[in-house]
């Protein structure tokens, strides 16, 4: 791998049983302590991409390297495990043991980890994903969604992986709840954890993400910063994505395109 990248795809393309083309000529990197937006409409492939990077789903061609490790070789699933999680967008998905405690643990003792490690691994995991140490005994799927998600981010944050994928961390919370999810994903982020996030959430890109890859139609449309995705309006428009509100009225308050690229209230009042 290059220096300094942790992902590397290329010319990845993955054609469904159906028939049905989801991804093509998708080529791109993603450096060690990132932190991505991976956005787009609807069917245009970014849950379908980050299925591809972590393995649930399998390439038709191209190549997908995680930390070195080569995706579609064989055996290489407790290696990828240790270095790659992913939080689907409904948590019920993939909760389905009795207890917290059994769901933070399960997927340690697949891999073959003594019930000491585990233990430490199981309550370090949920002191940091927010998960109360009194709610071990209680079933998973009777929690509130906002503690289900939390309890599904433990469970991947105990294998203590490099890279975590978040399908949708927003969904289906209140504005509260929302800015406490991406606050810990920040904080993750901080301490040197490589952060995808699929979102439709634009305000929630625009604050937290430092790139942002664009999809439309199966392929990699664009790539930048916020401020260089977000200061395209035409270009965004052709791939069916609109900007945060601020930069919205940004746009129309300054059509000589002065501050075409404002992300915040802040910006847009220093700009007029």
């Amino acid at each position: 791998m290059e220096d300094g990248n942790i992902i590397e795809v290329r010319d990845l393309k993955f054609t469904y049983d159906d028939g049905t083309t989801a991804l093509e000529h998708i080529d791109f990197n993603v450096r060690c302590g990132d932190f991505v937006a991976l956005i787009g409409q609807n069917g245009c492939g970014k849950t379908t991409l980050s299925k591809c990077l972590n393995g649930i789903l399998k390439r038709t061609s191209g190549s997908i390297e995680i930390n070195g490790i080569n995706v579609n070789e064989k055996g290489v699933i407790k290696k990828l495990v240790r270095n790659i999680g992913y939080v689907f967008q409904n948590p019920d998905h993939q909760l389905f043991n009795s207890k917290v405690y059994e769901e933070i643990a399960y997927a340690l003792h697949n891999i073959g980890l003594d019930d000491n490690e585990i233990d430490e691994r199981v309550r370090h995991a949920a002191q940091i994903a927010g998960v109360s140490k009194e709610i071990f005994d209680e079933q998973p799927c009777m929690l509130v969604k906002g503690l289900r998600q939390r309890v599904a981010i433990a469970s991947i944050l105990s294998l203590r992986p490099k890279i975590i994928i978040v399908d949708e961390p927003t969904t289906g919370q209140d504005y509260r709840q929302s800015v406490e999810i991406m606050q810990f994903l920040c904080k993750l982020n901080e301490e040197g954890h490589t952060i995808i996030i699929i979102t439709h959430e634009m305000d929630i890109v625009a604050q937290y993400a430092k790139r942002i890859l664009v999809m439309k139609k199966g392929e990699i449309y664009m790539d930048g910063t916020p401020k260089e995705v977000f200061s395209q309006p035409d270009r965004l428009m052709e791939g069916y994505v609109k900007p945060p509100l601020v930069t919205r009225l940004a746009q129309l308050l300054h059509s000589d395109g002065r501050c075409n690229d404002a992300l915040n209230i802040d910006e847009l009042k220093a700009a007029l």
